[in-house]
């Protein structure tokens, strides 16, 4: 395959706002295009908000509580189910969507990766189709306009499960009797710039589930995050290189300024004198070569836009030293270990 260019897309949510998020997506697609980008990486979490700071205490539920989560989920994103491979814009049910509708801001998603004639990584809030549920999604898009998978995190860290259910190794019809098969939720796709996936922020410190992706041939992998410590890109040089791919980090950069004015959090440190313009994350995206050295980034203290030149083709010299997933090579899987994802 030939060398094609890449982006780490580093920009803010409009916090519990999914219009001004989808204007702000749309916008830097068409920014990443005109780099010449064919691959871009969105935040963790970027529809349209990664709750920090919240507090939702555990049996001390409040009025003040439950009107942030119905924002929430409001703010989130619902994808129709059995969409993944199928081009849906053409349908006559896309076609039947209207603005504002619950399947709206997923038609936009697709139609801003089609007219960019842009790969797609994008980190967003899933509702469930029935109910209030929500999920830390990431879904991968071809330039064709196309969801190729979705991957919901598996374990949410620490407080984040209060406000987001887990998943398992494949995501069910929201309909049981609807016919529509379950899909993988460890997808690696094929896309026109190569074999791609990943998984979301801290999912990237459980070796076994990394492993189930390079079993798969992963050869570009999107790393969403909101981990904004200076550890985070070490931590994504050593994955580059244990599973010998091209590692694409993207975080948000924002500010207290980029939530509600009357965002709890952003009130309490108001009056305790902090500055408004506080800065809440400071990015920290990266794009990382198969041999763990950095191609572009770190990104840090801004908005923008990181890009690389990559070329997959070469991920075949990398491995001459090391495939920890080579059925003949390091993963001794036919005669030492055993390995097996619970479908």
């Amino acid at each position: 395959m030939a060398p094609v260019t890449v982006a780490a897309v580093q920009i803010a949510s409009v916090a519990y706002d999914l219009e001004q998020s989808l204007v702000k997506l749309e916008e830097y697609c068409r920014q990443a295009a005109a780099t010449g980008a064919r691959l871009a990486v969105f935040p963790e979490a970027y529809l349209s908000a990664y709750p920090r700071h919240l507090d939702f205490r555990i049996g001390a539920r409040t009025e003040e509580n439950r009107a942030w989560y119905r924002r929430y989920v409001e703010s989130s994103v619902k994808i129709p189910d059995g969409v993944e491979g199928v081009d849906w814009l053409a349908t006559d049910a896309a076609g039947a969507v209207k603005a504002d509708s619950e399947f709206d801001a997923f038609k936009r998603i697709l139609r801003a990766a089609k007219e960019n004639k842009l790969n797609i990584s994008l980190g967003i809030i899933e509702r469930s189709l029935l109910g209030a549920t929500l999920w830390c999604t990431n879904l991968l898009i071809s330039d064709r306009g196309i969801l190729l998978g979705k991957h919901r995190k598996l374990t949410p860290t620490a407080a984040e499960r209060v406000v987001w259910s887990g998943s398992s190794a494949t995501n069910p019809s929201a309909y049981l009797d609807s016919g529509v098969a379950s899909t993988d939720n460890l997808p690696v796709v094929s896309t026109s710039v190569g074999r791609v996936g990943g998984v979301i922020c801290w999912e990237h410190f459980v070796p076994l589930q990394r492993y189930a992706l390079y079993r798969k041939g992963v050869e570009i992998w999107t790393a969403p995050t909101a981990d904004s410590r200076p550890t985070w890109a070490p931590a994504m040089q050593f994955i580059a290189q244990e599973g010998r791919m091209f590692v694409i980090s993207a975080n948000q950069y924002h500010k207290a300024t980029d939530f509600p004015s009357d965002y709890p959090p952003r009130l309490a440190r108001a009056a305790a004198g902090e500055p408004e313009d506080e800065v809440w994350s400071r990015g920290g995206s990266v794009i990382v070569n198969p041999l763990g050295e950095i191609l572009a980034g770190p990104l840090w203290d801004s908005e923008g836009i990181l890009t690389a030149e990559i070329d997959t083709d070469d991920i075949f010299g990398f491995k001459l030293d090391m495939d920890c997933a080579g059925s003949a090579h390091y993963s001794r899987e036919h005669d030492v270990f055993r390995f097996e994802v619970r479908t």
